[in-house]
This record gives C-alpha cells, sequence and structure tokens, in this order.
C-alpha cells in the first residue's frame, strides 16, 4: 500500500468515525406552543419571567402581569409581550376603590408562525383588572379576559379562547406532548427534555473524541512507521 493511499484509508475511517459521533450527539429539544408568563412591577422598566404560575403570583396594586403565546424551548429561550404599556397607560381611567387594587394585564397572542395549524392569533391587547386585594394573577386575568382553559397539572392552556384546544405540545408536528406546571412556573416538560444539557458536552460526545484521537494517534504511528521502513 502507498503512502498516498494510506493517508486516503485513514482520512476516510476518520471521516466515519466523526460522522458516528456527531450522528450519537443528542438532539436540542424541540420548541413547545404554550402561553408563557410574564410580569413588571410599577417601577420595573422590563418584564421578569415569572418564578411563579398565574394560580399562586399575587400582584400587588400597580404591577402589570403579561401573557405571550409563542414557540420557545424553555424560560431562557420564551419570548416577552411585546408593545411598552405600562401600568399607568391601561389603568389611567380605572379609579382606584377601597377594597380592591389594579392590575394592568397584557397579552400578546403571537405570531402567525406560533399558531397551531388552522388558527390564526387574534390582535393583543391590553385590559385593566380590578379584583380583590388578594387576587392571584390568574383571577386578574380572569376578569378581562374570559374564557380561560386550564389542564389537569393547572397550567394555563388556553386564554379569551385562544388557543382553541392543545396545551403545550411540541411544535414540530412530531407528536403531542403535554407539558404540566411546576411551583417555579417553568414546565416539566421542558425539564425532562433539557436533562443532561447544561451546555457541557455529553458523555457520549467526549467518548467520541476519545475514540478520534486514538485513531487519529494511530494513523500518525503508522504513517511515520512507514517513513521508517
Amino acid at each position: 500500500m502507498t503512502r498516498a493511499v494510506a493517508r486516503r484509508a485513514a482520512g476516510a475511517l476518520l471521516l466515519a468515525a466523526l460522522t458516528a459521533v456527531l450522528g450519537a450527539a443528542p438532539a436540542h429539544a424541540d420548541g413547545y406552543r404554550y402561553w408563557s408568563f410574564w410580569q413588571r412591577g410599577a417601577q420595573a422598566a422590563d418584564w421578569a419571567y415569572a418564578t411563579q404560575g398565574p394560580a399562586t403570583l399575587r400582584p400587588a396594586d400597580g404591577d402589570v402581569v403579561g401573557f405571550r403565546f409563542a414557540v420557545s424551548k424553555d424560560s431562557a429561550d420564551a419570548a416577552k409581550p411585546r408593545g411598552e404599556a405600562g401600568f399607568g397607560a391601561v389603568c389611567d381611567r380605572t379609579p382606584a376603590k377601597d377594597g380592591t387594587k389594579r392590575v394592568a394585564v397584557v397579552l400578546d397572542f403571537g405570531t402567525p408562525a406560533d399558531a397551531p395549524a388552522g388558527e390564526r392569533p387574534p390582535a393583543g391587547r391590553t385590559a385593566c383588572a380590578q379584583v380583590a386585594t388578594d387576587a392571584s394573577a390568574g383571577e386578574a386575568v380572569a376578569a378581562v379576559a374570559k374564557p380561560l382553559r386550564y389542564n389537569s397539572a393547572a397550567l394555563l392552556c388556553g386564554i379569551s379562547g385562544y388557543p382553541k384546544s392543545g396545551c403545550g405540545e411540541k411544535a414540530d408536528g412530531g407528536g403531542a406532548r403535554t407539558a404540566t406546571a411546576s411551583p417555579s412556573g417553568e414546565r416539566d416538560g421542558e425539564k425532562a427534555d433539557a436533562s443532561g444539557d447544561d451546555g457541557g458536552p455529553s458523555a457520549g460526545l467526549i467518548g467520541g473524541i476519545a475514540v478520534l484521537a486514538v485513531l487519529g494517534g494511530a494513523t500518525v504511528w503508522q504513517t511515520r512507521r512507514r517513513r521508517r521502513g
């Protein structure tokens, strides 16, 4: 076997091994189609992803809560509600009343690209919910945007009838998978898909790289041996 043939054979072996390694590497989790929940204090300049679900979070008078329907992988990837409406702009025409609080509600139904098949998102809107002082964010949005639709795990699935059905399904059409709510406001479906994917290399990828290193070393050794011969 000539040196050129040996080099081509070694290159083909390395390419095959690299292809096997990349093929074995885990794919990123697919996005989910769901309502994300946001909050903003009276003096806050930007949205913060809520750390509680709307059924347990109890906003204060003057707070703003937002809901955005979109496709995302997790809370870090979630799209924020659009628009700059603050508490004053939403609730300035709703006078304060004893025994109640006012909460500005921002609803962003998302884009046509994020809509389930056969549905079109309504235009976004805002409303001022005047509710009891101990009311939750869920009660505030229910006061201005009925009907709401929840699943058995208390995940908010629909606002004002949108979407008509479904709850946290994968957006790739590869089979419905319902995500459930957790106390932190994250979806259990996200946690399951993201486990082991903390931004570092997977064990399979590390093992594959080790194999490539061994193959590369063997190729260099064989080439040097032929040259000495």
